[in-house]
């Protein structure tokens, strides 16, 4: 299905993605976890990694701030959490959004209004248009032998601006795709979460920040949740 391309793609491209720290130390991916690169340390930055416990035979998986796990120059006194209570937040933090529903629909439904901008077509449609009229401005100094140099530099920062936009438009149109399957879950799903669902969380959570009195849950379409616990 369409769905499933689409998510196995962004998982390929989150595999990608390196995490820089606060120290400017650059993260790539190094678990195949649902969680990796997902949980972060909100009193110093640094990433969340996944660890198991054995304390007297009792056996848990926790993850814990990187900064408590090895010397990365920071200090940082952040919890460690268990990973059943990731999830139970998790959870929670959807939960939240399908009792608030309507409110949450609205949010999205001005959130893409606002990013569809049509602004970005006609800057392309005059850079291109520019271009061409500087090659062949280019064209006919390179014949007569000219300083063409000053329309050299005017491409190259043309190109450059076109670049810049093109990046710009494709974030937008991913961040509208994204905020359109939130509002289709939304939609779609009428009753809350009973459980844990790694593939629903894959599908719709961003960032999970971490301190000592709350989790904040960042969904991939942009909006955010406070979960106390």
């Amino acid at each position: 299905p369409k769905e499933l391309f689409m998510q196995v793609q962004e998982e390929l491209v989150r595999r990608r993605v390196v995490h820089v720290s606060p120290t400017g130390k650059k993260r790539s991916f190094s678990c195949n976890h649902c969680f990796a690169q997902m949980v972060v340390c909100g009193e110093c930055g640094e990433l969340y990694r996944r660890v198991h416990w054995n304390n007297h035979g009792c056996k848990s998986i926790v993850w814990r701030c990187i900064s408590r796990l090895e010397n990365t120059g920071l200090f940082c006194d952040a919890r460690t959490v268990l990973e059943s209570t990731i999830e139970q937040v998790l959870v929670t933090a959807i939960n939240q959004t399908l009792c608030d529903k309507d409110s949450f629909l609205t949010t999205l439904r001005d959130n893409i209004a606002t990013v569809i901008n049509r602004e970005s077509d006609k800057a392309l449609a005059d850079i291109d248009k520019r271009l061409e009229e500087l090659q062949t401005e280019l064209l006919k100094l390179a014949t007569s032998n000219a300083d063409y140099d000053k329309v050299g530099d005017e491409i190259h920062r043309l190109r450059d601006q076109k670049q810049k936009i093109q990046l710009e438009s494709a974030n937008r149109d991913e961040l509208k795709k994204r905020m359109a399957d939130m509002s289709a879950f939304l939609k779609k799903q009428s009753a809350a979460l009973a459980e844990y669902d790694e593939q629903l969380i894959r599908r719709l959570i961003e960032k999970v920040s971490i301190y000592e009195d709350k989790f904040i849950v960042e969904f991939k379409s942009g909006v955010t949740v406070d979960v106390n616990k």
